[in-house]
């Protein structure tokens, strides 16, 4: 390889914000670089984009380098890292590296999401060593809030650049082995170039609590119960999910699974043997049969997702499980930005009903998946980093992470966002080029830019509704019939209570005549004086700017 290569790191999502990681690792001259994609997430639509479904990123320069992408290699199963490979990988369509619990969702997500895609996945396992193209490849057994999570140790033209993924330090990770420390010892003393490393948690000082913490906790509240106890907490958590039926096995109740995400990644989770040596959980026919004391509902819906069984069970709406006063629910996961509105609501329908609610605010049910302070310390006396890059947060965690990696003497720090392609080695960091960012949405069956799918103006009626007008003129310029308007989300009568319909209605004639009888056959000047005087009518009267539309037809 010439003199002139690079080791060159590009996010495409996940660095200003949290979710859609996508990051790329590319080696060789500025000309001719072979790239690595790291992750290949989503991120979860807010108020701002009403009725979409998912925030997808753009993989505009993706397909521009289609051809020079070595593999794409999967860190862990959570949506934000891997969970954009079904709609978009047949636009890029290059190899897939990714442990077992990785595969196996990834394909249980194929045959849910897609018609009949097929995504070839090499399955590599924690600790594995293996080349993708010219990139040495090793993952480091890490621990996270799911199984098989890995950090990425890449070995390239004599250097070494570890990407961590999502992690803490967890000696007791209630699933799967605990993170490595001896391993990351021992890749610290060969010498690590540059850290690209989790800043989700970095405001925070301390260390995060152990998952073994949480089953406690889990257990004492489950013991202390009088009757019926439901658990929600994230999907793809097993380790919570084990920790929950150890409980349950210790206060001598029955774990019935509730929801469709949940049954399938227990299936899987029971089939790699994460579940090995508990009961078999029930399924929800159970429920009813099992006496109120002898029963754990492990449900899905911890965000307060209006379809999921939390929420339905909440309003009495789901039919084979429901709850009554005296029970206890306990949420054993964290709020997801975005979600507090939802998930309050869900609360607040089970506390009306007399439920015992219990949340990470009353007890111990959650930790964080992410690292503190202490806990990037301790990775930092172990790789000893030449350098080092915050990925995974907002600016605010970025900020706070390049500061406390300073003052830990790691003066070559740097912060970037999304698009920058920043030099790792050789030489100090340096952002040297941008690429094309930003994201794409799946609306319903579609996928495309905001502006494809329609939400700006989707935006726009959730303000001050939409105004629809109606008529038809002769070739002769004259009115032919009555004028049609149609309102929706606009107030149905103004202050004095006259119905805004018809002095919509009023408007648009009056505009109408106003124009010359000889020019009316001119259909756009009749359609956009019908626009204006709608527009303007429902502004006056209401005070708001509808969004409206006019058609004009010529007979």
């Amino acid at each position: 390889m010439s003199s002139t290569s690079q080791l060159v790191f590009l996010p495409l999502g996940g660095v200003g914000e949290i979710g859609m990681n996508l990051g790329l690792y590319g080696w060789g001259p500025e000309d001719d670089r072979t790239w690595l994609v790291v992750d290949f997430g989503i991120s979860f639509a807010g108020p701002e984009l009403p009725g979409v479904d998912l925030v997808l990123p753009d993989v505009r320069y993706l397909e521009e380098i289609k051809d020079q992408i070595a593999g794409i290699l999967i860190t862990h199963a959570h949506e934000d890292h891997y969970g954009a490979l079904s709609y978009l990988w047949e636009r890029i369509g290059a190899q897939v590296y990714a442990t077992p619990f990785t595969a196996r969702l990834l394909e249980a997500k194929l045959a849910s999401d897609s018609d009949g895609l097929e995504i070839p996945v090499t399955v590599v396992n924690q600790g594995d060593r293996f080349d993708v193209g010219p990139f040495d490849i090793e993952l480091v057994t890490m621990t996270h809030s799911i199984p098989e999570p890995c950090a990425i140790a890449i070995r390239v033209g004599g250097h070494m650049a570890l990407h961590t993924g999502d992690w803490k330090i967890d000696m007791q990770p209630g699933i799967g082995k605990p993170i490595d420390l001896d391993r990351l010892a021992e890749i610290g003393r060969e010498g690590v170039d540059v850290l690209v490393c989790d800043s989700t948690n970095a405001v925070r000082d301390g260390t995060s609590p152990s998952e073994a913490d949480v089953q406690k906790e889990l257990t004492r509240l489950i013991k202390e119960a009088k009757n019926r106890v439901a658990v929600t907490t994230f999907a793809s958590n097993v380790a919570r999910m084990r920790a929950v039926a150890e409980a349950a096995r210790a206060a001598d109740r029955e774990v019935v699974v509730v929801g469709r995400s949940m049954a399938r990644i227990t299936e899987i989770a029971r089939d790699l043997g994460y579940f090995d040596g508990l009961p078999p959980f029930r399924e929800e026919e159970a429920y009813a049969v099992l006496p109120r004391n002898k029963v754990v509902a492990l449900c899905t819906g911890s965000q307060g997702e209006n379809r999921a069984a939390m929420a339905r069970i909440a309003t009495d709406n789901y039919r084979q499980i429901s709850l009554t006063a005296g029970d206890t629910v306990i949420f054993s996961s964290r709020t997801i930005p975005g979600n507090e509105k939802a998930v309050n609501s869900v609360i607040n329908n089970l506390v009306g009903q007399g439920l015992n609610v219990i949340t990470d605010r009353d007890a111990l049910v959650h930790v964080s998946g992410h690292p503190r302070r202490g806990e990037l310390e301790q990775l930092y006396k172990l790789l000893k980093p030449k350098r080092l890059v915050p990925v995974h947060g907002e600016p605010l965690h970025l900020a706070a992470h390049k500061a406390f990696a300073q003052s830990h003497g790691i003066k070559d720090t740097a912060i970037i966002r999304d698009g920058d392609v920043i030099k790792l080695f050789p030489g100090v960091l340096s952002v040297i080029d941008e690429a094309p960012v930003g994201f794409t949405v799946k609306d319903g069956k579609l996928i495309g830019t905001p502006e494809e799918m329609g939400v700006q103006e989707r935006r726009k009626l959730s303000f001050a509704g939409s105004i629809v007008v109606s008529l038809a003129v002769t070739t002769k310029g004259d009115l032919y019939e009555d004028i049609d308007v149609v309102l929706m989300g606009i107030p149905e009568e103004n202050l004095d209570g006259d119905p805004m319909e018809e002095l919509v209605r009023e408007a648009v004639y009056g505009a109408v005549i106003s124009i010359p009888k000889s020019r009316r056959k001119d259909v756009e000047l009749v359609r956009e004086a019908s626009r204006r005087a709608a527009r303007f009518c429902v502004l006056e009267h209401w005070g708001k700017k509808a969004q409206c539309k006019a058609l004009v037809r010529k007979i």
